[in-house]
């Protein structure tokens, strides 16, 4: 009898846990997605403004709105939360290439897209420009694959255009490693060139014209 029984509660138990509403599951999850989501926006924000060691997991969760321990719910350290972080700067960078550059755009139209791609988080890049020797390995391994993105979009216009006589035959690691000096020059003094305001909006363009000078093909 008592096996019975227990076969019987074991049974219903599994009858309950099969009847669970599909709705309330999808609704949790959706509220689980979109917790993870705001802690997500909210460090990347907090990140910016303070920078990568001055930001605590407590002065996220306070300015998320969420308790200290759900921060960890969804992330297990500090480290995986910040890799998260950049991982996500990373996707919008290169949906914004994907968007602005894609097909067979040169590579003017790159570094175009790649300035305004970067103007949606310039903050943010530039704490990571300014830091990145700060963070933990996992996080810095992120932001060399973004970095390897952006170079693989170059490269494959600096083909087209070289193919077509457009610009110089120039190693594409000259081409990239130049433009991103030169963008990181900017960023990192954003307080000589630009104080309180957007560098990239007030020199992105110049900058892009002054780079196409310098590796564009010129005639005889």
């Amino acid at each position: 009898m008592k096996n019975i029984a227990e076969t019987g509660r074991q049974m219903s138990a599994i009858n309950l846990k099969d009847n669970i509403n599909p709705q309330r599951e999808n609704q949790r999850q959706k509220q689980k997605n979109a917790t993870r989501r705001l802690i997500v926006e909210t460090a990347l924000k907090l990140f910016a403004l303070k920078g990568f060691t001055a930001t605590t997991t407590a002065s996220i969760s306070k300015e998320a709105g969420v308790s200290h321990g759900t921060i960890f719910a969804h992330f297990k350290t500090q480290e995986e939360l910040l890799a998260a972080v950049i991982d996500e700067f990373g996707n919008r960078i290169n949906l914004r290439l994907h968007e602005l550059a894609g097909g067979k755009n040169g590579v003017k139209e790159v570094l175009e897209a790649h300035i305004r791609g970067l103007e949606e988080c310039e903050n943010f890049y530039t704490r990571l420009v300014t830091e990145h020797r700060l963070l933990p390995p996992g996080a810095r391994n992120t932001f060399v694959l973004i970095q390897s993105a952006i170079s693989f979009h170059i490269s494959q216009a600096l083909e087209r255009d070289i193919s077509e006589g457009r610009v110089k035959n120039l190693p594409v690691h000259l081409v990239f490693n130049g433009w991103i000096g030169l963008l990181h020059h900017y960023l990192t003094n954003n307080d000589l060139f630009s104080p309180g305001g957007s560098v990239l909006q007030r020199y992105g363009q110049e900058l892009v014209q002054y780079y196409m000078d310098l590796i564009t093909r010129t005639s005889g």
